[in-house]
């Protein structure tokens, strides 16, 4: 039986996740550091090039002279200043570093996108992603490897809905983002945390005790001794996971594991780029106040805008 990429995509986390791991299993959702370079803006302003376009961006700076910098930077500025007020602002910046440093989420929902949007209107309905990605395999009573695909079609629906907050049972860009990649949106999380207490919560009681949580990083099969992060895990859960201490993760013990609030380095750096721009002091940034300070955000070298502005405009 031939499988769907994504089905089988699947599958084989499945079987991932009922073998013995080589290395820890880990469930928690942390952002990606902005760039490998160190942030020191007295030697050089790397770190901002690569926060501001994106790792992959950056690296092909040079091919532009200062002048052709600054007249894309500032085609650019017009896309990050959303309103079209004439100013860039902490929030607008900040959600522009975010956008950039995404950017292989957007390419994965656009190569997902030709294929389940069959008919082109635009948007991805339930039926159009369900008959992509299941086809006839549900009817199939006796699957060869065992896995029950109309439960994975159900756990995949209640995700679509949650992502469709008009309810329309379409998708549009965002919203087929929301659902492919959940863990990005505050409104999706509580799904997050459902799909994961689900894998682990063998004895389905709604929660997650210690031996399920140790038993979904590690397969001991018969050996004498747990690996030394084994010991760890098992001191992180009851003293901090299992906070109300009964012996037990309940829905926001396991929020608190898998989905950290971790420290926003894009806000941090949104921040950073307005307070050494911002010539007059008002918080906000202008297009003129950018492209004078385009060696902080670009350099003299070149990046791939075309790209990054056509990624920009779709979403």
């Amino acid at each position: 039986m031939e499988l769907r990429p994504l089905v089988m995509c699947f599958a084989l986390c499945v079987v991932y996740a009922t073998s013995k791991p080589t290395e820890k299993k880990d469930r928690v959702h942390h952002d990606e550091p902005l760039s490998n370079k160190e942030h020191d803006d007295t030697e050089n302003f790397d770190y901002d090039h690569e926060a501001f376009l994106g790792q992959e961006e950056a690296k092909t700076f040079d091919q532009l002279t200062p002048e052709e910098s600054k007249e894309r930077l500032g085609m650019l500025v017009e896309r990050i200043d959303e309103d079209k007020d004439g100013y860039v602002t902490v929030d607008e910046m900040k959600r522009w570093i975010k956008h950039a440093q995404k950017r292989w989420i957007y390419d994965d929902v656009d190569r997902q996108w030709k294929t389940h949007d069959l008919n082109g209107d635009g948007v991805v309905s339930w039926e159009e992603y369900k008959n992509g990605t299941y086809g006839y395999i549900i009817d199939d009573v006796d699957p060869e490897d065992g896995f029950n695909y109309r439960q994975m079609m159900a756990r995949d629906e209640r995700r679509f809905k949650m992502a469709d907050q008009n309810n329309d049972m379409k998708a549009n860009k965002e919203e087929f983002t929301a659902f492919l990649h959940p863990e990005e949106y505050e409104h999706m999380k509580d799904i997050v945390v459902l799909e994961t207490m689900e894998d682990i919560d063998k004895d389905g009681d709604g929660l997650i005790d210690l031996n399920e949580y140790i038993g979904d990083m590690y397969n001991q099969e018969g050996d004498a001794s747990e690996p030394e992060w084994v010991k760890t895990e098992r001191e992180q859960f009851t003293e901090f996971r299992d906070k109300n201490k009964d012996g037990k993760m309940d829905k926001e013990e396991t929020r608190d594991w898998i989905l950290p609030t971790d420290y926003d380095h894009a806000e941090a750096e949104a921040k950073h780029l307005v307070y050494e721009s911002d010539t007059d002091k008002d918080e906000r940034l202008t297009k003129e106040e950018i492209v004078a300070k385009y060696d902080l955000f670009v350099g003299s070298q070149a990046t791939d805008f075309g790209e990054a502005l056509t990624r920009h405009d779709e979403f």
